[in-house]
């Protein structure tokens, strides 16, 4: 009989297929890996076969469990994900709003990590927040890290409430930078410039921006704001209108408070 996984993955979507990869690449021993996944992608399928993870295998409790599936599918899945835990296992949910006392209901699990990664895990450039229940243990801890850091930078929360702040911002934030790319294009097509070019100067300005603060980490994103800005000139005239009461702060305000309240409403 094959022994029992040290970890178990359930749930390989785009998220779940990510933290994978991420494990893969940082040198987890795929023999130590169970994916459970009822419609796995070709890309799964292959990877499994190549690697030597097991794929929907026989449930086996295992030390640590990472529950990647989407937030509506708890209630079902709840009863199969059971099967993959005993009382000292290290639980690792990514559901967006689903809080430690709602994973308590419905999973034999007290020792439980929330975390939300970001879409930038696919190329390794994520960022998750994370929190700890006080059952779970040091060890435990760093094994979370070690985790969840395969696929980008970690940073803990002291509280579960920060939790849904941090969806609010990190976790749907990738959304709101390719809107910024969407409607700036759209500002240089309303200005003439062909759709195509638009789009073009617009992604390329996001992607080398991103690149600036990644390879700036101690400087300030007001300071490299105010190092494109020349008093009077063109970036003034557009930050004044960006910068005004109701602009671009003000919105983002309001956009993340929605967020948050939404995840929220997720609980439960």
């Amino acid at each position: 009989m094959a022994s029992a996984p040290a970890l178990v993955l359930i749930g390989a979507g785009k998220m779940g297929a990510a933290l994978l990869g991420g494990w893969l690449a940082a040198g987890i021993s795929p023999r130590d890996i169970a994916v459970v996944e009822p419609h796995p992608s070709d890309a799964i399928r292959s990877l499994a076969a190549e690697s030597g993870f097991a794929l929907n295998g026989a449930p086996r409790p295992a030390p640590t469990v990472v529950l990647a599936i989407k937030p509506q599918m708890l209630d079902e899945a709840a009863p199969g994900v059971a099967l993959w835990l005993e009382p000292d296992s290290l639980l690792i949910s990514i559901l967006a709003g689903k809080t430690v006392a709602n994973l308590s209901r419905r999973l034999p699990a007290k020792k439980i990590v929330r975390a939300m990664p970001n879409t930038p895990a696919a190329i390794g450039r994520g960022i998750t927040g994370a929190f700890a229940n006080p059952d779970v243990t040091p060890a435990q801890r760093d094994m979370a890290q070690k985790l969840l850091s395969g696929v980008g930078a970690v940073e803990w929360v002291g509280s579960e409430q920060a939790i849904d702040a941090v969806t609010a911002i990190s976790g749907s934030g990738p959304a709101y930078v390719f809107l910024l790319v969407e409607a700036l294009a759209k500002g240089g097509e309303a200005l003439g410039l062909p759709a195509d070019l638009a789009l073009r100067l617009a992604r390329a300005t996001v992607e080398g921006s991103g690149e600036l603060l990644h390879r700036a980490p101690e400087t300030s994103a007001e300071t490299l704001r105010k190092n494109v800005t020349s008093p009077g000139g063109t970036t003034q005239a557009a930050l004044d209108v960006l910068m005004a009461r109701d602009g671009l702060a003000a919105l983002l305000t309001r956009a993340t408070a929605a967020a948050a309240r939404r995840a929220g409403e997720l609980a439960g």
